[in-house]
């Protein structure tokens, strides 16, 4: 994990909010291991307040992980591209809803012009999908976007297939071994993990 040190790593976060924890924990480990890290959010991710907590209190705890504030409009994540800001971005959690806007090349929340202007540098970004429905409707998004250039998915795995049959979730915990992997050009593997 030392080549992660100085790493520039956009982190954007979808609202998938039952796997936030999960994300705040991630990106706290890459804070760790010296990695670079600025925070963007979706706008759903960064106004709506749900069981899972305050979109304020979110915005807080991301912030201080990161030390910067977060990304929140389509045009504060434009430059990203431009500027070259990062080495590499992830998406984490990256909700259904994501995954077929990027798949339809759609931008327009902060997280998807994002991903748009950090690729046109042939840059990778890394997807921690979380969604209800990975094995129905978003699976030819997540097969489009696992044959695309530059997209590398977190392993993955169904959350509790006897109560939500189609639901996948990304491992978060291998957010930074799935960055490594994707700054050589390699999927880390088993993609899914039993």
């Amino acid at each position: 994990m030392d080549k992660l040190k100085g790493a520039r790593v956009g982190f954007a976060m979808c609202g998938s909010f039952c796997t936030f924890e999960r994300a705040f924990k991630a990106a706290r480990r890459l804070v760790e291991l010296g990695c670079d890290v600025t925070p963007i959010m979706s706008f759903n991710s960064a106004s709506i307040d749900s069981r899972f907590g305050k979109a304020s209190e979110n915005i807080e705890q991301i912030e201080n992980i990161c030390g910067k504030k977060v990304v929140m409009t389509i045009a504060d994540a434009e430059p990203i591209g431009p500027k070259k800001l990062f080495d590499i971005l992830v998406v984490a959690p990256c909700t259904s809803n994501t995954l077929a806007k990027l798949a339809l090349g759609i931008t327009d929340t902060p997280v998807t012009m994002a991903v748009k202007s950090h690729v046109r540098n042939m840059k990778p970004v890394v997807i921690a999908i979380s969604t209800n429905d990975a094995l129905g409707a978003s699976a030819k998004n997540i097969g489009y976007l696992q044959n695309t250039r530059n997209f590398y998915f977190v392993p993955y795995s169904q959350d509790d297939f006897e109560a939500k049959p189609f639901s996948m979730v990304a491992h978060f915990e291998l957010i930074p071994h799935t960055i490594s992997a994707a700054l050589e050009g390699r999927q880390l593997q088993p993609i899914i993990i039993c």
